[in-house]
């Protein structure tokens, strides 16, 4: 399996630690980094990696490093989650880890203010690196924060649609949807109603649906987070109101809340054999890359297709883009082998061969453009939309905040009260939430 499903519980792991890690780790990432990374050396590395074919690829890119540096050892640890690494990074001392990785692309901002993650910018210049050469933009966007550069992408995951090609066949529909109005107009000709509930629902459009989150339409829209003054900008921003309206619309027009909510109680788990979009109880699904080979080793009996999701009405232009995310990678701070540690971090993050193999084994995005177009990527039919996503320059990812993912969080919340009518006023509830995200982040600094 990719690793999205740990990523999603790492990410709520390493909210409740954070914030000690904050206090325990400012300002260490200042030290400078003294070892010489030609003498023979024993470095950890520690990662999230658990199913078998995941951590036998990572140990086979270990390998090859430490053939290509052969006074350089790599001690690799798995399954770590962000708790079990934040603890370790607090603590310190020889046991701790010298390079740490992790699921949680939302806290990067938590991560580099905080000092919980080194300073990378000394080893990139001393490497000559140009990173927006090497990178795409949105990658490059979510492993820093407010200038500091605390980490580097090690693959990625890109999100866009997948549907079932028999039943569009069925509804007459020829081709997916490229706007946001025809999406609602398919999702409604894909439905197919069983007694009170549905035999076919053309897309599960509920914020509890399975990546059907706040954030991940939102990419969908030109929007701005925060504006220029680091503000929350979601009730002055245009682009928001329209999605939580069309949102809502959409679930109105597909039988109402409760009535969707219903079905979605039917669903199996979302990283089983029983996910709604391979049972057909789904026609229409938003999902990772990850998704294309989950669905095939489930033995689906239909075609399935991909493509970007839909763009508004009026930004046709940008159809491709996607929302991103990944897995991060850097140097714990307290670690006595930082230029060791980077030799690994470097060649991990930017060895052409190094992030190819990796892809190739654990079904992700490339995190370079090198590996995005290396022909030694193995490319399955349907792969190819989710790596053209990758290098949409209008791709994009969720800003890095000092509070990490708190933020979205907050907007997510709001999201359910809307969508199921508990708030009525979406002007008034925008406002009121955009100055609690304020006051947070206030606060968190």
């Amino acid at each position: 399996m990719p690793s999205r499903s740990r990523k999603a519980a790492a990410a709520l792991a390493a909210c409740a630690s954070l914030a000690l890690l904050a206090t325990a780790c400012t300002g260490q990432s200042e030290s400078a980094a003294t070892d010489d990374p030609h003498a023979k050396t024993t470095i950890t590395f520690w990662h999230g990696w658990s199913a078998p074919a995941e951590v036998k690829a990572v140990q086979a890119n270990v390998d090859a490093f430490e053939k290509a540096h052969p006074n350089i050892t790599v001690k690799v640890v798995g399954n770590i989650n962000d708790d079990k690494l934040n603890q370790a990074l607090r603590a310190g001392g020889s046991n701790g880890p010298d390079v740490v990785s992790s699921f949680s692309t939302s806290n990067i901002g938590k991560f580099c203010s905080s000092g919980a993650f080194l300073d990378l910018k000394p080893f990139i210049e001393k490497s000559e690196l140009d990173l927006d050469k090497i990178v795409p933009k949105p990658m490059l966007d979510y492993t820093q924060f407010e200038g500091t550069r605390c980490a580097l992408p090690l693959l990625g995951d890109a999100y866009g649609l997948y549907y079932n090609k028999d039943a569009f066949e069925e509804a007459g529909i020829k081709s997916p949807p490229k706007t946001w109005s025809e999406f609602a107009k398919d999702a409604k000709k894909l439905t197919v109603s069983k007694g009170d509930s549905y035999r076919q629902l053309g897309f599960m459009p509920t914020y509890h649906g399975y990546e059907t989150v706040v954030d991940h339409y939102m990419s969908q829209w030109d929007h701005a987070y925060f504006d220029q003054a680091g503000k929350s900008n979601i009730a002055k921003d245009p682009a928001f109101a329209e999605m939580f309206t069309y949102q809502k619309k959409l679930i109105d027009d597909l039988g109402g809340f409760t009535k969707v909510e219903k079905y979605r109680n039917t669903f199996g788990d979302e990283w089983g054999a029983k996910h709604p979009f391979q049972t057909g109880q789904v026609a229409m699904q938003l999902d990772g890359e990850w998704r294309l080979g989950m669905a095939r080793q489930a033995g689906v009996d239909f075609e399935i297709g991909t493509a970007p999701m839909p763009v508004a009405d009026d930004e046709v232009d940008e159809y491709g883009k996607g929302f991103l995310s990944g897995t991060i990678i850097g140097i714990a701070p307290r670690s006595e082998k930082q230029n060791a540690a980077w030799e690994l971090v470097k060649y991990l993050t930017t060895d052409t061969e190094a992030v190819v193999s990796f892809a190739n084994a654990i079904h992700n995005v490339p995190s370079t453009f090198a590996a995005l177009k290396s022909p030694d990527l193995k490319v399955d039919e349907g792969f190819q939309t989710f790596l053209d996503i990758a290098q949409n320059p209008h791709s994009n990812t969720p800003p890095a905040s000092v509070n990490g993912s708190t933020y979205q969080t907050t907007l997510q919340d709001f999201g359910y009260q809307y969508e199921s009518g508990k708030v009525k006023d979406l002007k008034a509830g925008l406002e009121k939430t955009a100055a609690q995200i304020d006051t947070d982040i206030e606060q968190a600094k």
